[in-house]
């Protein structure tokens, strides 16, 4: 298997953390998002979008979107288990992900805030205000939801990790980037510090990845 990926990218991220979970063997090649490099005849033949991540397995093309390759290992590939079994938890376990991974994550990437600032002029301290803003109302809902419903446990749903863990995570390491007051969100902290604390979790953190800054 072999991942297209970025130090930074939350959605490869996501998908690190699974393969590691599930024990399978992999190579990722990093694009340097600052560079460009996704925007290049190469990597665009690779994915259309100019996104990370894509994930090759043996023949045909690349499987791209964090979500749709975290569904794909879980059917095609063994390892630990990532939804459970039961529907309606699973279900449960799936809205928590969709709720980063499509309401949250999508409006802080790089290419919203390059776009609001370039076409509409935004100074880079209001398109800050605006990042942390959608942090904020995606850990609030998260808090809320895991606090009053009933299948949250030692993870999200459960005492099981799940992709609401992985997504979760992935939405809980940028906090510090963005510099996002996390104290209001004491059991969405819980659960990332619990995740954090698992090998395939800390081995597959952002500043751990190849091009991250140090020190």
């Amino acid at each position: 298997m072999h991942m297209y990926g970025n130090w930074r990218s939350a959605a490869a991220f996501r998908v690190r953390i699974a393969l590691k979970l599930k024990g399978l063997a992999y190579e990722e090649t990093f694009i340097d998002l600052d560079a460009g490099d996704q925007h290049k005849p190469e990597f665009r033949a690779i994915n259309p979008q100019g996104a990370v991540p894509a994930l090759f397995d043996g023949e045909g093309p690349p499987l791209t979107q964090s979500l749709a390759i975290l569904d794909y290992l879980e059917e095609a590939k063994g390892g630990e288990r990532l939804l459970p079994a039961d529907p309606r938890e699973r279900a449960r376990a799936r809205s928590l992900a969709q709720l980063v991974a499509c309401d949250t994550h999508p409006l802080y990437v790089p290419r919203v805030r390059n776009f609001l600032m370039e076409e509409y002029g935004l100074p880079k301290e209001r398109m800050m205000t605006f990042v942390r803003h959608t942090f904020e109302t995606g850990l609030k809902t998260l808090e809320t939801r895991l606090t009053s419903e009933p299948g949250t446990g030692r993870f999200c749903q459960g005492d099981a990790v799940s992709h609401a863990d992985l997504c979760l995570v992935s939405l809980w390491v940028g906090t510090g980037i963005f510099g996002v007051d996390t104290a209001p969100y004491p059991t969405v902290k819980r659960i990332a510090e619990t995740c954090l604390a698992l090998p395939a979790f800390a081995e597959s953190h952002p500043l751990r990845q190849p091009g991250a800054p140090q020190g």
